[in-house]
Parts: C-alpha cells; structure tokens; sequence
C-alpha cells in the first residue's frame, strides 16, 4: 500500500513541484493551498504532512498543534517546509510535535530524503504497536528516576512526561541502550535517523542541547567528548 501524503503550502508553484516529485517516487499526493482547506479534509487517511508556516490566517503552527490533539492523527509525521531559517523557529517546529524541518529554497532530492527517513521510522513505530503482543511487550529502560516506556514511546522524569520531540525521545532511547560509551555524530545519525537522510551536526547539537534541558539533575549524564562526539555515562 502506497503511503499518502498531504503537501499543505499556499504557493501553488511548491504544491506542484513536491506534488510531481512525490508522485514520481511512488507516493499518493494531495495539496491544500491553506491550512484552513486542509482542515476540511479527512486527515486521519495521510501517513505525513509536509506544511509551510506562514499562511493565511491558520499557521503550519496552528495545524500541527491541531491535529496533535486529534487522536486520529496524533501521531502522523509532519514535515515542516518553510523559509523561516531561524533556530529559534526550527526549534519551535521541533517542540510542538515535527519530526523534521526544510528549509526553502529547498533541494529536491533532500526533501526526498527526508520524506523517506520519516516514513519508515513511522511505519516501524506503527509496526512494533500493533504487532506486539501483551506478552511480548518491551522491558522499560531505566536509570535512577529517568524512565522510558518503550510501548508507548513516553519518557518520564521523577514520574513526570519529559515531553520529547519524536528526535529527543530516539536519541535518548539509543543513549540509554548503548550507556557508557563515546558515539560519533554520524553514528548517532546512523542509529536515529537512517543513513539516507541529510542531517548535520548542527542538527544534532541542537537536539542534545534540548534534550540536556529536559533531564533536568540528569543533563550532565549526556557528556561531550570534543572532536569526538557524545555519549551517555552512568557517573560522571
């Protein structure tokens, strides 16, 4: 079954040209030219949203926040699209619930890449949800009051939700079950994206610095080892 896909923009031109590309690559595409048109549709039958930010009177924001709250498309990947290139912005994209960000002028082939890398770390997530059994369900990872449930995919803090993006949660579930070693950015990359994905380093000092921020007493677990990468150590 081909994965679907809506492409919400209001430029015609990119709805087009992700439209045409998208669908040469196999996929089934629709486009909205607002995030108020793509509202009216039947959201729950997509597998990912790519949307831009800046429209009309509904943002990109607005959308992704709307339907994370929807239990039909809570989990659906979206892509973010936009010319805002600003960190702030991007983190912002990645905070309320985005499983990546492009920024335009974009490259085709990037997009792509991206649209790939999502798609399969959900259909794996998918997989593992409805293919396992009660008595097949994963072991939690722990350490100290730093808790991770693998079958819901929700990290948790003294008892608390940490609130990850979909990235932090995978960097940190790979921390905690590789501990006590020093691991490049390209094999972090490797191990939470996919190896057909353009990510760069800023990507990933970006997301660790989040994820440092929302362990709290635990942030200095994730240590950096300079010109070498980063890793999870159990005493530092």
């Amino acid at each position: 079954m081909r994965a679907r896909i809506l492409v919400i923009d209001d430029e015609e031109s990119v709805c087009e040209i992700l439209k045409y590309n998208l669908e040469k690559e196999g996929y089934e595409v629709d486009a909205a030219y607002s995030a108020e048109e793509a509202c009216d549709e039947d959201l729950s039958k997509y597998n990912l949203f790519i949307v831009d930010i800046m429209m009309g009177e509904m943002s990109g924001f607005d959308f992704a926040k709307r339907i994370r709250n929807v239990t039909s498309t809570e989990h659906t990947p979206i892509i973010f699209c936009s010319a805002l290139n600003e960190e702030d912005e991007k983190v912002m994209g990645l905070n309320i619930g985005a499983d990546d960000y492009v920024t335009k002028p974009f490259s085709i082939g990037e997009v792509l890449a991206r649209v790939r890398s999502v798609l399969r770390r959900s259909a794996l997530t998918t997989q593992a949800t409805y293919n396992i059994s009660d008595s097949q369900y994963e072991q939690d990872l722990t350490f100290k009051t730093l808790r991770i449930d693998r079958n819901e995919k929700i990290s948790y803090l003294d008892g608390e939700p940490l609130g990850l993006t979909r990235t932090e949660y995978e960097i940190l579930e790979f921390f905690l079950t590789h501990r006590n070693r020093i691991y490049s950015r390209q094999e972090i990359i490797s191990h939470v994206w996919g190896e057909d994905v353009v990510v760069t380093n800023r990507t990933i000092d970006t997301n660790i610095t989040r994820l440092r921020k929302k362990l709290g007493e635990y942030s200095n677990n994730i240590v950096t080892r300079q010109g070498f990468g980063y890793g999870f150590k159990e005493t530092y």
